[in-house]
């Protein structure tokens, strides 16, 4: 299964062992992992739409998990990362970190302790993707609104009343009511209050 819906694991180690192990983990409480056993072997096969997240080790041949980390915020990438490092990498955990790293973990680690931060990449991941789909469809929304229904739209987010927007328009109350409508309705907002809550949180 390759469809970008379920979230998966991505899990890059260099360490065949520390990979399947954490492959297996994974799959053991019912999510989905890919194992790749290097960064440039994850980067051919990474499609930013995907959901998951990414446990990756920092010291690997090739390319490190630091170079990897810094490769995909280049591209613009989103995936929660949660770096593994050995006894004499803290300081590379603590870079990576600084790069935007959700959590780190150092081997040994305890398996309770690498899924409660799975879970956490995950719920951030997801939440992340729902923004971000809220933002494109208020703007493709905004998109549909007529000259008119943005200036109405301009007035409304103001916290200005049908009436006043009426008054600064030159138009009827009963047509400014009408645009405030179907502002409402095209943003699938219950209210004003609502409709400015979704700018808000666009902005």
């Amino acid at each position: 299964m390759t469809d970008g819906q379920s979230p998966t694991v991505f899990v890059v180690d260099d360490d065949a062992a520390v990979r399947d192990s954490i492959a297996e983990l994974v799959e053991s409480v019912g999510l989905r992992a890919e194992a790749y056993a290097s960064a440039p072997a994850f980067l051919a096969a990474f499609r930013p739409e995907r959901a998951g997240c990414l446990v990756l080790d920092v010291r690997m041949a090739e390319m490190s998990g630091l170079a990897l980390q810094h490769k995909l915020n280049g591209l613009g990438a989103a995936l929660p990362v949660i770096v593994l490092t050995g006894h004499g990498d803290v300081p590379i955990a603590v870079e990576a970190m600084k790069a935007g790293a959700l959590d780190f973990l150092q081997k040994p680690y305890r398996e309770q302790d690498l899924l409660d931060s799975i879970n956490a990449a995950l719920s951030q991941d997801a939440d992340a993707r729902r923004s971000k789909a809220g933002a494109e469809s208020y703007e493709q929304r905004l998109a549909t609104l007529t000259e008119r229904e943005r200036e109405v739209l301009e007035h409304l987010l103001a916290g200005r009343t049908s009436k006043e927007i009426a008054r600064t328009l030159a138009i009827s109350p009963r047509t400014a009511e009408a645009h405030r409508h179907n502002l409402l309705q095209k943003f699938g907002a219950g209210s004003a209050k609502e409709l400015m809550r979704m700018s808000a949180s666009k902005k």
